[in-house]
């Protein structure tokens, strides 16, 4: 890679884990459309580059959560409960999404199917809709089954499952800050289940460039880890100290963005 790759790939890691201490978000959605323009000018298969994005981008969420994690533990902001219960799940859809499903999309279906979740993920951020008092989180069957469905969707997509595990715990009236942060203790199983689907999936493809363990583009991953692990724990602090609402809606902006620039990649690859 280039200097000038590197300084973008670390300024970004920097971004993504700031943003998975403050806001629960695995920083796949932020990740993406960088290492795409990084994946270019490195000349990889176009047919693999959006692949290889959202790919690495999950397995840095590994690592940035892991951080994460630790940091909202000291606060006690976590529940483990709910995470023990929704794991499992989770790991089933991330390892179903992850492995022949994600490999079958073609990169001009997947970059458009990104593009609807930026934007999904955008409205959430900017509502910012209030449940109604007396809804309670469902049992067990149904926690399980929510958990599959979210493990599938972020395995598609790279992200760690915060844009709508968050939501979905705030709508059946789990505090804000307490599902933010056990978000992060969600991130991990998915993107582990979702990480192994990537590299199972794709382990015998003879286009992967050097460094890939599958689909998983390894230098990547070690220039946005140096630096989230280190930006992670700063989140996760402010987000005690910050107006977050303020935040999620301009972060919500910035998500519209993005959105457009995968749209446009996603008409490029179906030739328009």
């Amino acid at each position: 890679m280039s200097l000038n790759d590197i300084i973008l790939l670390l300024l970004c890691g920097s971004a993504s884990g700031f943003l998975a201490g403050l806001l629960g978000l695995g920083g796949g959605m932020i990740l993406v459309p960088f290492m795409i323009l990084v994946f270019k000018h490195q000349n990889f298969n176009p047919s693999l580059i959006v692949h290889m994005a959202i790919a690495t981008g999950m397995a840095t969420i590994l690592f940035t959560t892991t951080s994460a994690v630790r940091a909202h533990q000291k606060h006690n902001s976590i529940d483990w409960k709910l995470v023990a219960v929704l794991s499992p799940g989770m790991i089933v859809g991330g390892l179903i999404g992850g492995s022949k499903l994600f490999e079958s999309l073609k990169t001009e279906w997947l970059s458009l199917f990104f593009s609807f979740f930026i934007i999904y993920s955008s409205i959430q951020m900017l509502i910012n809709k209030k449940p109604k008092p007396g809804r309670e989180l469902p049992g067990r069957i149904g926690l399980f089954s929510f958990g599959v469905f979210a493990g599938g969707l972020a395995s598609l997509v790279g992200a760690g499952g915060a844009f709508i595990t968050v939501p979905f715990m705030i709508w059946c009236n789990v505090k804000p800050h307490i599902a933010m942060a056990t978000s992060s203790g969600l991130g991990f199983p998915v993107a582990l289940a979702a990480t192994i689907g990537y590299m199972y999936g794709s382990w015998h493809n003879p286009d992967l460039p050097p460094g890939a363990l599958g689909y998983v583009y390894l230098p990547a991953v070690a220039c946005i880890v140096t630096v989230s692990i280190f930006t992670a724990p700063f989140g996760a602090r402010m987000a005690r100290k910050l107006n977050v609402t303020q935040l999620k809606r301009i972060f919500g902006v910035i998500l519209f963005f993005m959105a457009a620039f995968m749209f446009n990649e996603s008409r490029k690859a179906f030739g328009y």
